[in-house]
């Protein structure tokens, strides 16, 4: 199960503590060293989608405290820093005010989110002409703390969008290596699935039914997916005897979830085409562009459709080269 939200306490290091010493040699003076430096705390932005999983049992995390200071003026270590991988796509939520803090939208993208405490002063420090034998330190400052709520919504190329079992996981399965579960049931997808295919990122986002945005079935959880997605592949099943209507139906839903994803580029895939006959399939497509100039018919068990597929992820003149 993907999980795409999550709680969690990011802290970055303690600064060590200060320390009180004095040389061995009579009037050798104070030579108490500082203390290290807290941790800094990094998060980098990775390709992997199940990441925020690693939240699920563990919520809190720390980087390193910085080590006390030694004897002989000598600072003490700095505390080891921390690098927390997201997912591409993760907006990082302040808890308290709601506010976005930060968006990793691109792989290998690495930020400092939280900074070390610094290292408090020894007493070497401290001296000076009328305090010659000072018996002061300072402990180490904490370090930046942040509660956030990590969101995730995926980055892709193409996302597969439609009802359930309108055949969106398995045409994913066929383009990627992705390995989407499949059946004749609905809500077989119960996350969303990510695969490439020669460099193209495609998302399959769990089926919508009417009432979605108003949480009904798997309500708005996977909506938000859409968003980033650039290129909406509407999967829509040869077997439907109301193609409009399923449609129309999936339509509402994502205008009322956001406006703004009704003006992204929609291509209309009318899937499962080995279950008609060729005249109703032309009727069908007939029908389909009426509401979307780009209609392809495919099937996972055509060949050439999928070929048409494929040539179609792959050009940059989506409307032009197949709406004729």
């Amino acid at each position: 199960m993907l999980i795409d939200n999550a709680e969690v306490v990011f802290k970055a290091g303690h600064g060590g503590t200060g320390i009180i010493s004095f040389g061995r040699m009579a009037r050798s003076g104070p030579d108490g060293g500082n203390g290290g430096r807290g941790g800094d705390l990094y998060v980098k932005a990775a390709s992997d989608i199940t990441l925020l999983n690693q939240f699920s049992r563990k919520t809190i995390f720390y980087a390193g405290n910085g080590f006390p200071g030694k004897k002989g003026r000598k600072t003490g270590l700095n505390g080891k820093n921390l690098e927390i991988l997201l997912p591409v796509g993760t907006s990082l939520i302040d808890k308290e005010t709601g506010e976005t803090t930060l968006e990793l939208n691109k792989i290998g993208e690495r930020r400092l989110l939280c900074v070390g405490g610094k290292g408090g002063q020894g007493n070497w420090e401290f001296r000076s002409a009328t305090r010659q034998a000072p018996e002061i330190f300072q402990p180490g400052l904490p370090g930046e703390e942040k509660k956030l709520i990590l969101s995730l919504k995926l980055i892709a190329d193409f996302g597969l969008v439609g009802l359930p079992n309108a055949g969106k996981s398995s045409l994913l399965n066929e383009l990627t290596n992705a390995q989407a579960k499949i059946a004749v049931y609905p809500f077989t997808t119960l996350s969303p699935n990510l695969g490439v295919h020669e460099g193209k990122f495609l998302a399959d986002i769990p089926g919508l039914i009417e009432g979605a945005s108003g949480g009904k079935g798997l309500g708005i959880k996977f909506l938000k997916h859409i968003e980033k997605v650039g290129v909406i592949l509407h999967c829509i099943s040869s077997e439907s005897k109301h193609l409009i209507r399923d449609y129309k139906t999936v339509r509402s839903e994502m205008g009322k979830f956001n406006p703004e994803l009704l003006k992204k580029t929609e291509v209309i895939l009318l899937t499962k085409s080995d279950l008609v006959d060729e005249k109703t399939l032309e009727k069908d497509i007939k029908k389909l562009k009426a509401k979307s100039k780009t209609v392809l018919a495919v099937s996972i068990y055509d060949w050439e459709s999928l070929e048409k597929l494929k040539k179609l992820i792959h050009s940059n003149g989506l409307i032009i080269a197949f709406s004729q």
